[in-house]
């Protein structure tokens, strides 16, 4: 019996020396970081500034009328291509054609009036010359000379004052001639028919206002007017190049440069935005008005170069566009120094010191073993 308890107690002794040993191996084993790391590879890394556009053409025009009336005809019909001097629109004639035909017979009136007094004056400068040289002779009184030249003179007045009449008339015959001309509308600009605002047969009062019959726009080359947030403002420069898609083409990219930042903001729930625009060719017409726009700024672009996650970088300072990383070399993470020719808040395009195959170290983990595990998990309820 001794001897089986001896060997019994040898056993556990042995048991309990190969648990320790394990045990002690696993916690060391713990201990040993692991490192998440990332193959290099070549890609294209941008820093862009996003926002959201509208789209409206660059140039257009709202074509209204200058005179009331009826409006008659309207020539044209949405989306309609128009040329420049094109009839678009015709408001009713009558009144106006009345008022040029008064002005003209006014005209006649007086023109007729004055052939009259010149003619008088004709008789008066002749009776006048008569009563001159017979006041010279003694033939005559003076009081009859006298109104001879009154009446010369009278004449004289009242031709001027027809002919003060006639240039008068003849301002009022232009006017009302121009407003005759006014009931034709004709296209301003070659483009595209966008919106009709009036309908054939409405009376259009322009004593006001000039009300808008339709507008014209052309649709070769639009604006894209985004609005920028007051802190990506200062990232803008004017020339940079932004691309946006559409809601109905989000595969297609249009680029263009950016043209103008306007200087007043709109303060929208408290926040500040500031419109930025840009222009961009529209060839096929595609691209209409009002449509939705999600852009991006190009702050700066890098293509096929050794591209790495942000986060295995990490700030030198005062180091411009430099960084530090860690490159695992036969099996052991080394520091190297890169510069970084573009980043955003994901990728980095490294210009230097990094090739294509490099493993990157992004970061480190604790591996624990079971044992360490279990360590920390808690243990059965003692035994009473």
């Amino acid at each position: 019996m001794k001897r089986t308890s001896l060997i019994l107690s040898s056993t556990v002794v042995v048991a309990l020396l190969a648990g320790g040993a394990w045990w002690f191996w696993s916690a060391r084993a713990d201990t040993k970081p692991a490192f998440r790391t990332q193959t290099v590879a070549l890609g294209s890394v941008e820093d862009t500034v996003s926002a959201v556009g509208t789209l409206q053409p660059l140039n257009y025009v709202d074509v209204g009328t200058q005179v009331s009336g009826q409006l008659k005809v309207i020539a044209v019909d949405f989306g309609q291509r128009v040329e420049q001097g094109q009839l678009l629109a015709l408001i009713d004639p009558t009144i106006y054609e009345a008022r040029v035909a008064a002005d003209q017979a006014n005209l006649m009136a007086l023109r007729a009036q004055k052939s009259d007094k010149q003619v008088q004056l004709a008789l008066a400068e002749r009776q006048f010359e008569r009563q001159k040289n017979l006041l010279a002779g003694r033939a005559t009184s003076q009081d009859a000379y006298d109104s001879a030249e009154a009446s010369r003179k009278s004449l004289v007045a009242q031709i001027a004052v027809l002919d003060a009449q006639i240039q008068q008339g003849e301002s009022t015959l232009r006017s009302d001639q121009a407003s005759l001309s006014y009931t034709k509308i004709y296209a301003p600009m070659t483009g595209t028919v966008v919106d009709i605002t009036a309908r054939q047969g409405q009376t259009l009062n322009a004593n006001q206002q000039a009300p808008i019959i339709l507008r014209i726009a052309d649709l070769d080359t639009m604006t894209v007017k985004t609005q920028v947030s007051e802190a990506d403002v200062p990232k803008l420069t004017l020339g940079m190049t932004a691309y946006f898609t559409t809601l109905g083409q989000p595969d297609k990219r249009r680029e263009g440069k950016l043209r103008q930042i306007l200087p007043t903001p709109e303060v929208v729930n408290n926040v500040v935005l500031y419109s930025a625009l840009f222009d961009v060719a529209n060839p096929e017409r595609d691209l209409l008005t009002q449509m939705s726009a999600q852009v991006f700024f190009v702050i700066s672009k890098a293509e096929n170069l050794p591209v790495v996650p942000m986060a295995a970088l990490r700030a030198i300072p005062q180091g411009k566009n430099r960084y530090g990383l860690r490159v695992i070399e036969n099996g052991t993470p080394v520091r190297r120094t890169v510069e970084v020719a573009a980043s955003n808040r994901v990728n980095a395009a490294v210009s230097k010191g990094l090739e294509v195959g490099d493993v990157v170290v992004i970061d480190v983990t604790a591996t624990r073993s079971p044992a360490a595990a279990a360590q920390q998990r808690p243990g059965p309820p003692p035994r009473l």
